[in-house]
């Protein structure tokens, strides 16, 4: 079960380069339910996700998922089959002071200006008693329109102010 938070930011947290990154790029071969191909680095990834079974919640994200290693080869093969456009972003690891990871998107490409920071958690009552750091912005997590499977289809960030 993957169970997050989604905010997007105020400011900046400083310098980005002082934390680990992952350069990603992820594409949907199906968004209900979500089947998704990701490089991470030199890891390549495909995530089932789906929400069946489960309580709508805007203030969190709650998603049965599994993920599955892909070779390199499968990986190429299956972003030739994606549906909309490649998602390209850097992902930077922050670690916050309650001890939780901040995983900070910054996008390239054609969603070039979008950040957003993603925090998961163990437990409803761990992500019910979550409180965001002062840099952190709005709770976006119930906006279907900052889930990557609906990014993947912009073809630019205006699509995100309707």
């Amino acid at each position: 079960m993957e169970i997050e938070k989604k905010f997007l930011i105020c400011k900046m947290p400083g310098n980005l380069e002082q934390w680990e990154k992952k350069e990603i790029e992820q594409g949907y071969l199906c968004t209900s339910p979500v089947v998704r191909i990701r490089k991470s680095n030199e890891d390549y990834i495909l995530t089932y996700k789906s929400r069946e079974g489960l309580e709508e919640n805007g203030e969190m994200r709650v998603n049965r998922e599994t993920e599955l290693p892909l070779t390199r080869e499968s990986y190429l093969h299956l972003r030739e089959k994606i549906d909309g456009h490649l998602i390209v972003k850097t992902r930077y690891l922050i670690p916050l002071p309650d001890g939780h990871t901040g995983e900070l998107d910054v996008f390239r490409g054609v969603l070039e200006g979008l950040v957003f920071i993603e925090v998961e958690f163990e437990d409803l009552q761990e992500a019910q008693g979550f409180v965001p750091p002062a840099w952190f912005g709005e709770n976006v997590s119930g906006d279907k329109r900052y889930s990557n499977s609906f990014l993947a289809y912009c073809d630019s960030l205006d699509r995100l102010k309707g």
